[in-house]
């Protein structure tokens, strides 16, 4: 892959409507899921991004039949599914590149009795345990091992069988993964501790769509019934949350007025709130989101007057994907906010060029940060930096629109892998940002 950056120039103010692409967490489940039948699936809504079009392909390499109908409409059908290619040099490869790859252990278990899979990459965001992915696999009757010398993991099993299990952590695509395959096993299967965000219930309801039998969705007790075998469904995936919240954020930080149209309301939980919170004027109709173009937002304080703290959990807690957007935000807010970010021990290190841009940022440990608003007294200065996740490329990029003097941000395959055709879609709406080979 070539390397590429952006150039972006500062001073930028957003004008007009905008919609969300679909979502990058529930495409990667619902895609993965199409192995589960031999029938054709439609799915539509699917976002046009890196991550998305190397898990595609993984599935062309084995074998499935994919129809692009239009952008962001597919069609899968996995009649003739090759084994062999699973220890193909080709397929260790490319599976390392995307943690998406990962998504494809349960529905092969479930439908060919193995699986298997090299380490794989993703955000550089800490540790990214896959324990519970395998746990639930074992609990279900898979043997699993795992290959220190070459980081390869191998599962198969005879049978499936349903049992109860209480996951060790609410992992979403952990949850994702042991559900797949206990659709297709034998008896019941009863899973505590599931998560429930919107990405899991989705691909509840696909799985349900082709013959599956699941009750709890939207709970952390799902009570699955094995059924023989699935069969075809049409599916759309949600707009992307996390895109909402980078354009929320993004229409405060340079004080535009922007309109996000189809935003499903109904499914971002308590994201508008928590934006409203660090002072953000939304005003919200029918599906649509207006921000409202503010001089200043205001952060809000505790009852008791003692500052206010915004951390991740488990839905319907804040998304941690949200996290590094609302930072960003806040370093041009009144008043101060601490940060606390529970999942992932390295996501806060990128604040490091915020504080270069000229942010007030106390990074107290690898999870918590004190922003302390600028009250846009100061605007943040341009600098050249490098996006180290998905989430902190898209806040750097904020900081860079909203910046005095124009930033050059490297690494941006890595915003590439989760936002489709940012730079395009942004430069329509007032932005300047070029996208030039190194």
């Amino acid at each position: 892959m070539s390397n590429q950056a952006f150039i972006v120039q500062g001073n930028t103010t957003l004008q007009g409507s905008i919609e969300p692409q679909g979502a990058k967490n529930e495409a990667l489940q619902v895609i993965s899921a199409v192995l589960l039948s031999s029938e054709k699936i439609e799915i539509n809504n699917i976002p046009e991004i890196l991550d998305v079009e190397k898990l595609i392909n993984l599935l062309k390499g084995l074998g499935v039949k994919v129809e692009k109908i239009s952008q962001g409409h597919y069609t899968f059908q996995s009649d003739n599914i090759d084994l062999d290619y699973l220890s193909s040099e080709e397929y260790q490869k490319e599976a390392k590149k995307i943690r998406g790859s990962v998504m494809l252990i349960g529905p092969l278990l479930a439908r060919f009795g193995k699986a298997y899979l090299p380490q794989p990459g993703g955000d550089k965001i800490g540790r990214r345990r896959l324990d519970t992915h395998f746990l639930g696999f074992e609990k279900l009757g898979g043997q699993f091992t795992f290959d220190e010398t070459t980081n390869d993991y191998y599962v198969h099993a005879e049978k499936l069988k349903g049992c109860y299990m209480l996951l060790d952590e609410i992992s979403v695509t952990g949850t994702a993964n042991v559900l797949m395959a206990a659709v297709l096993a034998e008896g019941r299967t009863t899973i505590y501790n599931a998560a429930c965000e919107p990405y899991v219930q989705q691909l509840s309801k696909m799985l349900v769509g082709m013959g599956a039998k699941i009750n709890g969705i939207g709970s952390n007790l799902l009570t699955i019934d094995g059924v023989k075998s699935l069969g075809g469904t049409k599916h759309r995936v949600l707009p992307d949350m996390i895109e909402i919240g980078s354009f929320i954020g993004m229409a405060a930080m340079t004080q535009s007025n922007l309109i996000i149209k189809n935003a499903a309301i109904n499914e971002l939980g308590n994201i508008p709130s928590v934006f409203q919170k660090l002072g953000i004027n939304l005003n919200i109709q029918g599906d649509d989101i207006h921000v409202i173009a503010q001089d200043v937002y205001e952060i809000t304080s505790f009852i008791d007057g003692s500052i206010l703290t915004i951390y991740d959990a488990p839905w319907p807690g804040f998304t941690p994907d949200l996290l590094s957007i609302i930072l960003v935000v806040a370093a041009q807010a009144r008043g101060s906010v601490l940060i606390h970010q529970k999942m992932f021990e390295s996501r806060l290190f990128f604040v490091d060029k915020l504080i270069d841009m000229g942010a007030k940022i106390i990074l107290c440990d690898p999870h918590r940060a004190t922003v302390i608003g600028l009250e846009r007294r100061t605007q943040l200065r341009g600098i050249s930096m490098s996006s180290p996740d998905i989430r902190a490329g898209v806040s750097l990029l904020i900081a860079a629109l909203s910046a005095s003097s124009p930033s050059t941000i490297h690494n941006i395959q890595q915003i590439d892998r989760g936002y489709q055709d940012i730079d395009g879609r942004l430069n329509k709406l007032g932005a300047n940002i070029q996208r030039v080979e190194l």
